[in-house]
This record gives structure tokens, sequence and C-alpha cells, in this order.
């Protein structure tokens, strides 16, 4: 009886064959943000040291994983997932208690542009966010974020430039 039942259990599963993978590491929108890979020290605009950061392809080549640790001891990650349905690539960011990021985007003229919010846990408040990344001719990364205020103006939120110190 209990094999009648096994089988039965499983019948669903063999009417559907599992799915083939799609191969991500060959698809161009997947490796927009490979310019981002890699290990970083992260300095902000005046030179002084803000933190490291790890950012790898994952999953078989189909998400990026950011993972950041800060000088004073704040970490947090970010996934970044390219949507072939909309064309787009979605970066959701959380950090330890702080803030959760939920933007989108695509490359534009040379950088990587991503907007919607940000949500601070303590305020318990949301505002329209916007970040962007630009590859330098140096081999730097510019991380330029902006957040508007209460009056629609846009104020710089973060700008860093990531130095690589790895692969």
């Amino acid at each position: 009886m209990r094999l009648l039942i096994l089988c039965l259990l499983a019948l669903p599963w063999a009417a559907h064959p599992q799915q083939e993978a799609f191969d991500c590491a060959a698809s161009t929108p997947h490796r927009a943000f490979d310019f981002w890979l890699g290990k970083w020290t992260v300095h902000d605009v005046n030179g002084t040291l803000q933190g490291h950061n790890e950012v790898r392809a994952i999953e078989k080549g189909c998400a990026v994983r950011e993972q950041w640790r800060s000088v004073r001891g704040g970490t947090g990650q970010s996934l970044n997932v390219y949507q072939p349905a909309t064309g787009q690539w979605r970066q959701l960011w959380v950090d330890a208690g702080a803030s959760i990021i939920d933007i989108h985007g695509a490359m534009m003229d040379g950088s990587m542009k991503l907007e919607g919010e940000i949500y601070y846990l303590q305020r318990k408040a949301t505002r329209p966010l916007r970040g962007q990344w630009t590859p330098l001719p140096d081999g730097r990364v510019r991380q330029f974020f902006q957040e508007q205020d209460e009056s629609g103006e846009w104020q710089t939120w973060f700008e860093g430039f990531y130095t690589r110190t790895g692969n």
C-alpha cells in the first residue's frame, strides 16, 4: 500500500519533466553587470576608505550577488537579476537593520542605471532612490546614488569609487 501511495504522489513530477536550463553565461543581457564583478575596496569622493565589497556571479551566471562590509562594521547584500520579460535588471538590497532597496533599470550611455525606492526600517519611511554604476577608464567603477527629498529635489546619497583588489 505504501508503495502505491508513493507512486501516486510521484506522478505529478513524472508528468512534468525538468526543464532544460537556460545558459545565462552565454546570454549578452545577463553579462551587462560583469564589469562590477570582483573584490573591491570602496573610497568616497575624498579618498576615504568606506568599506570592502565582493561582487560575484552566482547560479551559473543568472544572478549577481554583492556582499558589502563597511569600515564602521555595517554589512549588507544585494541580489541583482536580469529579467528577460522586462528587459531590465533588478536589485534587491538589504542591510543589517537600516534599509531595504528595490531598484530596476538597464545599461544606458555606458552606465548601469537603476531606480526605485529605499525603505528605512527605523523611520518606516520610503523615498525614491536611483543608482548608477559606471566603469571608468582606469578600471575602477563609480557608484553614484541619489535620493529624492520631500521637496522633489535629488540629493547625493552615496558616491563611491571601487578599486579592484581581486577577482
